[in-house]
């Protein structure tokens, strides 16, 4: 069967640059590659001649002669005195049948394939063994499956501590995926095997799950410390008590020192979030506010009022506000 002019499968016009033509390889390959459309085999054809397009003309001096007219859309030589060499490997390799050098790029080198698919080049056996032969001589194209990205939310305290989300695979399955303590947001978790599938033999790819953790009323988190403001009442601060403190895995006792102010922190040591890297968790830090009666207290202004007339402190001074 005859093969299509290779300027006119890519898309582009005799004068395009190699750049020209490794974009638009690049943009067709991604929208007929064989993973998306598993079975297809009118998409797979179409594949195949893309790619042996871009095989021919991605090579400078295979392109001259086919420009030239030495050779043919396949690779053939078009005089006679050539006539062996086109039946040889050299000549298939170029000429868009099945068999798996069309997933071999050239160029000299030129690796970014894996990129594209998430796979890495696989290279044929050659004419008559080597990696070809162990496939037990299929003619279909063998490349690794492409990964697949998903997302899950999870809130703030279960990310912290550690939890599991099930999520929908591409293929029908649910997979249980466990969200490890201490896990930040964008997080990316890789699952092995369960993306695209594989072709030819090679492996699938993978699933990549990206996890995004949810803001909290009251937590906020630094590295592995994890931070929190906590309200307490004027006698608390001036007398100094026991108060319970919200933490990540439950409330806690906390002693606020008598003559505490607001700005006053307190640590709690292991009360942080579990550093994956050490196995070791990060502290809590609570930072005291002095909050005054609402509505304010009788009684207690009454009492100011008569402390002021004899006592009095500068706490702007101080601070180098005056």
């Amino acid at each position: 069967m005859a093969t299509r002019d290779p300027y006119s499968v890519l898309g582009v016009s005799r004068s395009a640059s190699a750049d020209d033509i490794k974009k638009a390889y690049r943009k067709l390959a991604k929208e007929h590659h064989p993973d998306l459309k598993p079975g297809d085999a009118a998409n797979e054809e179409r594949f195949k001649e893309i790619s042996a397009a871009y095989t021919l003309l991605s090579d400078s001096e295979k392109r001259a002669r086919f420009d030239r007219g030495e050779i043919d859309s396949s690779g053939q030589e078009r005089h006679a005195g050539f006539g062996s060499r086109a039946r040889s490997n050299r000549g298939r390799a170029y000429s868009g049948t099945a068999d798996d050098s069309y997933f071999t790029s050239t160029g000299g080198g030129d690796d970014w394939f894996s990129d594209l698919f998430g796979g890495g080049r696989r290279r044929g056996g050659g004419a008559g063994g080597g990696a070809g032969g162990a496939t037990g001589g299929s003619a279909g194209p063998r490349v690794r499956g492409s990964d697949i990205s998903y997302s899950v939310t999870v809130p703030f305290i279960e990310a912290a501590t550690g939890a599991k989300r099930r999520i929908n695979l591409s293929n029908g399955k649910s997979i249980d995926v466990a969200i490890p303590p201490g896990t930040e947001n964008e997080t990316k978790l890789r699952l092995k095997g369960q993306g695209l599938p594989g072709m030819g033999g090679m492996p699938n790819g993978d699933a990549i799950v990206e996890v995004h953790v949810e803001s909290h009323p009251f937590f906020t988190r630094q590295d592995h410390d994890i931070h929190v403001e906590v309200p307490v009442t004027l006698n608390e601060a001036v007398l100094g008590a026991t108060i319970h403190v919200p933490t990540i895995s439950g409330k806690v006792a906390v002693k606020v020192p008598p003559g505490a102010n607001t700005g006053s922190v307190l640590r709690l040591r292991g009360k942080g979030v579990m550093n994956q890297a050490t196995k070791q968790p990060g502290d809590q830090y609570v930072k005291l506010k002095v909050v005054l009666p609402d509505p304010p207290d009788a009684e207690l202004v009454k009492f100011v009022e008569q402390w002021a007339k004899t006592r009095s402190y500068d706490v702007r001074r101080k601070a180098g506000l005056e």
